[in-house]
């Protein structure tokens, strides 16, 4: 008889430890107080996160919820062993969908589920999501560490994350009045964020390219360290600029994620109004050009897949758009002119120019 029948079963012979789940929580503490802010302490441990609304200086505050994860792109850490920034994507998913709302993050949580928790995988994670939250401005304030053998194999693992966040009662985004000649900003992309990865690994495997291998559109890094380059988090500029010009300069921001501009945009548009896109005003970078042109893939197929180039879509009352420009400037944003407000046409999202691949 082997000695787990001898004394009994356990959980750990099942392959759940606890104690390594424990240990973890530990060592993540330091990462999680790191993220204070007003209205929490940031501390973890107990069986709920705790958030203050009026000592976060809110008066009559709506909450607006959401969560996300971070697609495929988790198996491009997982296959090569970085695991310190997926995290600042999984903050970057959820608090960007808050911010086009008008509302400030204020909390994060995550979920975290793997195989076998490897104490230090799982630290490295934290420590992106910390530094996500930090970049937000919000704080974390717990989260859930699952180990499911059988459910996952060998050192795959997979991320949720969930973000709350406030705006005072009218301060709500989108604002009615969204017109023709009304401006169309973009704020540029650091790279593909994090959507469309599983077509990106698709291409990646037909190249014959390993993820260690020389990045073709990037000197000096590999492929799988330029492909796992954070989702840009925008909240801090985003307020900055709304405070700045105050009600009605800025009447919708989009969060360009799955689906792209033809799919994203249209969420912000009220009825009788479309968008009118110039695609050559779109700075586009190099890992574009490489994907479309690696994996033979249309420009509607790239532009309903990918950011391209345009993270973050403001549309600007026509009458304001400079100083809504200005105030992104000086927030550290490079806005870019990517079109207008047009009464409706056939589609919500027309096209001109040619984007440059």
């Amino acid at each position: 008889m082997t000695g787990e029948r001898q004394s009994g079963m356990t959980y750990a012979g099942a392959g759940v430890d606890i104690d390594a789940g424990n240990a973890m929580v530990e060592a993540i503490k330091p990462l999680v107080r790191a993220t204070r802010r007003p209205g929490a302490d940031a501390e973890i441990g107990g069986f709920g996160g705790l958030f203050d609304l009026k000592a976060a200086g809110f008066a009559d505050p709506i909450l607006v919820a959401a969560n996300d994860g971070v697609g495929t792109k988790v198996k491009i850490a997982i296959e090569t062993g970085r695991h310190d920034t997926i995290g600042i994507d999984l903050v970057a998913m959820c608090v960007n969908d808050i911010v086009v709302q008008g509302a400030e993050p204020l909390f994060f949580l995550d979920y975290f589920a793997t195989a076998k928790l490897v104490p230090g995988v799982g630290a490295d994670i934290v420590r992106g999501i910390a530094a996500g939250c930090r970049q937000a401005g919000c704080a974390l304030i717990g989260g859930e560490t699952a180990e499911m053998p059988g459910l996952y194999d060998g050192a795959d693992y997979d991320l949720a994350g969930f973000a709350v966040g406030a705006a005072e009662r009218g301060a709500l985004l989108p604002v009615p009045g969204i017109a023709p000649g009304d401006v169309v900003l973009g704020l540029p992309s650091s790279g593909v964020h994090s959507n469309g990865f599983s077509l990106v690994r698709r291409i990646v495997a037909a190249s014959g390219l390993g993820y260690d291998a020389p990045a073709p559109f990037a000197p000096g890094r590999s492929l799988g360290e330029a492909l796992l380059e954070p989702t840009r988090i925008y909240v801090r500029p985003l307020l900055s600029a709304l405070k700045a010009t105050g009600p009605g300069a800025i009447k919708a921001l989009a969060h360009i994620t799955g689906g792209g501009f033809p799919d994203n945009l249209p969420r912000v548009l009220p009825e009788g109004v479309g968008i009118a896109i110039d695609l050559s005003a779109m700075p586009v970078p190099p890992v574009f050009g490489w994907l479309a042109r690696a994996g033979g893939v249309a420009v509607p197929e790239m532009l309903r897949t990918f950011n391209c180039g345009i993270g973050m879509v403001v549309v600007a009352a026509a009458d304001r758009a400079e100083a809504v420009e200005g105030a992104l400037r000086a927030a550290g944003e490079a806005p870019v002119r990517l079109g207008r407000i047009v009464p409706a046409g056939d589609v919500p999202v027309a096209f001109t120019g040619a984007l440059a691949l």
